[in-house]
């Protein structure tokens, strides 16, 4: 008889034949920073993430370096919003201070110890920067004027990697904007900073929890531009016009409900492919473990894991501390 448990027989043997690992270095921490804190600031819907001072990013970026993670993600929350979201590639704007901090500190936290620094990622959107909470600017009816929007992108892109970014990850979902901003580095002799492209972004009910974490100002919604959910040979599209246009990385958004998508995409990529582990599935297993309904730990590790055996190389999620500290 052919008989498979023996392979699962103890805990060394599935240790041993185990297909998929975990390791903090696939591992990339999101962080927020907000203009104007004195202290960081808890969020109700995501127990356990704060809004980060400037001074305490610096921290948490020592303490992802310290947990051998592979990069941070920088979300910045300016004290000034308008239409056209200014603050985004102002030098001094929040956003591109705290891009000169995490990469001070990330440097300063491996030096000497032998270990990579954390890579400094930094999103590159205007939907925190414009008083309207859309991700380009609009059209005197109000619509999302995709072709301006890649101009400000441009902008964007050159201001961060100025500030010491090494990755750009434009995530608001614009026709040709991977194109345009390789262009704009290039030109500007940034030949060095890589582009994440947020590839197949859904329009998902999966974001609340990250509206309040950057105290997001929307009123109506993004399905002009963020894909249909409905949709999956879109997705495979969107991620080889992405793949053409010269992105460096590919991203899938959210990772948990769409990991079809994840695997197609991780089949035909050549580049690495990175998942999002967005804010609402991080608080359903945080609401559910506090109901005593669900083991935390378990099903925190097993939702990682499915997004790696999916596809996904790098993963994005807000539990990466705890997750290399648990694996280590």
């Amino acid at each position: 008889m052919i008989r498979p448990r023996r392979l699962r027989s103890t805990p060394q043997m599935r240790r041993l034949v185990a297909e998929t690992r975990l390791h903090a270095a696939d591992l990339v921490l999101p962080l927020f920073v907000k203009e104007g804190l004195t202290e960081p600031k808890p969020l109700g819907s995501m127990p356990g993430i704060v809004q980060h001072t400037e001074e305490s990013l610096a921290g948490a970026v020592a303490q992802a370096a310290a947990a051998g993670l592979g990069g941070v993600m920088l979300f910045g929350i300016p004290a000034h919003r308008d239409a056209t979201g200014s603050q985004a590639d102002a030098p001094d704007g929040i956003l591109n201070r705290a891009i000169r901090i995490a990469r001070d500190a990330a440097r300063d936290a491996a030096a000497g110890t032998g270990r990579p620094a954390p890579v400094v990622m930094a999103d590159l959107c205007l939907d925190e920067f414009t008083d309207h909470g859309h991700c380009g600017v609009l059209t005197p009816t109000g619509d999302v004027d995709n072709d301006a929007t890649l101009v400000r992108y441009a902008s964007m892109a050159l201001t961060q990697a100025e500030a010491g970014a090494e990755v750009v990850a434009p995530s608001g979902m614009m026709d040709g904007q991977v194109a345009v901003i390789r262009e704009a580095l290039d030109d500007a002799g940034h030949t060095g900073v890589s582009i994440l492209a947020y590839s197949a972004k859904y329009a998902s009910a999966f974001y609340g929890p990250f509206r309040e974490a950057v105290d997001s100002t929307l009123q109506g919604d993004r399905r002009t531009y963020q894909m249909d959910s409905a949709n999956f040979r879109e997705g495979l599209r969107e991620a080889d016009l992405d793949l053409a246009e010269g992105a460096d990385m590919v991203m899938v958004k959210p990772a948990g409900s769409y990991l079809d998508v994840l695997a197609a995409v991780a089949e035909r990529s050549d580049v690495p492919v990175v998942a999002y582990q967005v804010s609402g599935e991080y608080a359903m297993i945080e609401a559910a473990a506090a109901n005593g309904w669900i083991d935390r730990r378990g099903a925190v590790l097993e939702s990682v894991l499915g997004i790696r055996r999916a596809g996904a190389d790098i993963v994005l999620t807000y539990w990466a501390l705890e997750i290399a500290d648990w694996i280590r």
